[in-house]
């Protein structure tokens, strides 16, 4: 099912060993092509083309593209109380571990007279994406809402598909997840075109929506699939975006103490997102490979997504790699750069100190992956397709600008205006130097 790649008594260069690894092949560049258009009619057609796309994509035609307040209000009532008690404590740790990220605000004196300051400042507005396709996903509405909460964003505005069982409105436990963090702007729109509801803003229909469905905003987060990348990408530089999310991916090192049990199972958590879902092991053990392939054997096959799984499982995404011990192991998942990292070793917590690329690191048999992406506190909007090597996972700081605030004293630029005038002068902006000499 998983197939296997040999790496043990072979010395690659980065680049051989990065070839080697498994990889799903998103066409990102292929999805923007399909995806462009689709942004340049929500831009000039707003409330009407959303509906239409609903339609076509989600086969469903919404009556209220923006969820009414009181629906939102409701769906509460709904929830079944385990589910409320979950949620509640979901909000509870990730708004625990999101208020301590918070940067904090300096101030240097460079020279007496002379200041720097530093001040974060959270973005003015922010639209947060939900998928809905092959799950839903009330868990994305508490990490995108909290961290932007945290981060001090005066207005938050949430898109989910709409569901066709549901009345072209939103998952209702996704519904009640915004009722309970307080956010009433919630829209019934999916994919690319949310995407563009949020950079461009859109016009409504009068008699349902109003003159003005949304307005734009400033930073659009969350996970979607390839064709929501896609659309991020196209709008970069029009507003601010976490990632090109892709499909999901776990790395798991672990050696020969490792229980086959546990492994198994947390790869298939994770394959059972997408087909395209990334599951990957590195291990020295060639028993705990032998004996993780006969539990997957098992595991998929009683799995209740076992069709997507399988395919997830036996995809060029997927594979166990063999390694000579577990340093070459640590180097093949540092140059990998898994968005869900488990160490499942002897000295677990201590190699998890020496990995330099991983969306978020999951130490020792009892923190597997699904505990991060509902309720360990930490995020689970994460890096993808090797991002982890340049960015963050989403957060407080997804949402922060830092501002510098400069105060000098005429003392103080007195003393340096010779030594500027100098290096605008050998910059060959004078204008620069006599900016300073107009002073004195």
């Amino acid at each position: 099912m998983i197939t296997r790649i040999d790496l043990r008594g072979r010395t690659l260069t980065r680049r051989e060993l990065l070839d080697e690894l498994p990889r799903a092949e998103v066409d990102v560049e292929h999805a923007a092509e399909i995806v462009a258009p689709i942004l340049a009619d929500v831009r000039k057609r707003g409330a009407a083309e959303l509906r239409d796309l609903a339609e076509r994509f989600d086969g469903v035609r919404p009556v209220h593209l923006r969820v009414p307040a009181d629906v939102i209000a409701a769906s509460v009532g709904a929830l079944d109380p385990d589910v409320r008690a979950a949620l509640d404590e979901t909000i509870r740790r990730v708004r625990l571990v999101h208020a301590a990220q918070r940067p904090a605000d300096f101030t240097v004196e460079v020279v007496p007279g002379a200041q720097v300051r530093q001040r974060w400042v959270p973005v003015r507005r922010v639209g947060l994406y939900v998928p809905g396709g092959l799950a839903v996903y009330p868990s994305s509405v508490v990490m995108n809402v909290v961290a932007a909460q945290e981060a001090g964003v005066g207005s938050l505005a949430v898109a989910s598909p709409p569901q066709k069982n549901d009345g072209g409105l939103p998952d209702p436990v996704v519904l009640a997840t915004c009722a309970l963090l307080g956010v009433d702007e919630v829209y019934a729109v999916g994919g690319a075109q949310a995407v563009a509801m949020f950079a461009y803003g859109a016009d409504g229909s009068e008699d349902v929506d109003g003159v003005v469905l949304c307005e734009p905003v400033d930073v659009i987060t969350g996970p979607g699939n390839v064709y929501v990348a896609a659309a991020k990408r196209l709008v970069r530089g029009v507003v601010g975006i976490d990632a090109e999310a892709g499909p999901t991916e776990i790395a798991i090192l672990a050696d020969g103490s490792a229980d086959a049990s546990h492994v198994a199972a947390d790869l298939v958590s994770q394959a059972e997102h997408d087909p395209l879902a990334a599951a990957v092991l590195v291990t020295p053990s060639v028993e705990l490979a032998g004996s993780v392939e006969a539990k997957l054997d098992a595991r998929v096959e009683s799995t209740e997504h076992r069709t997507r799984v399988m395919t997830a499982l036996s995809g060029k995404q997927s594979a166990i790699v063999l390694v000579d011990d577990l340093e070459q192991g640590l180097e093949v998942v540092n140059a990998y750069g898994a968005e869900h990292l488990e160490i499942q070793t002897v000295g677990a917590a201590e190699l998890a100190e020496r990995v330099t690329s991983a969306g978020a690191i999951f130490v020792g048999p009892y923190s597997p992956v699904s505990l991060g992406d509902y309720m360990a506190g930490s995020n689970h909007v994460l890096p993808t397709g090797g991002c982890a090597h340049f960015a963050s996972g989403l957060g407080v700081h997804s949402f922060l600008r830092a501002v510098q605030v400069i105060e000098y004293g005429a003392d103080a630029l007195a003393e340096i205006a010779d030594r500027i005038v100098a290096l605008a002068d050998a910059e060959g902006l004078p204008a620069h130097g006599e900016a300073v000499r107009a002073r004195f």
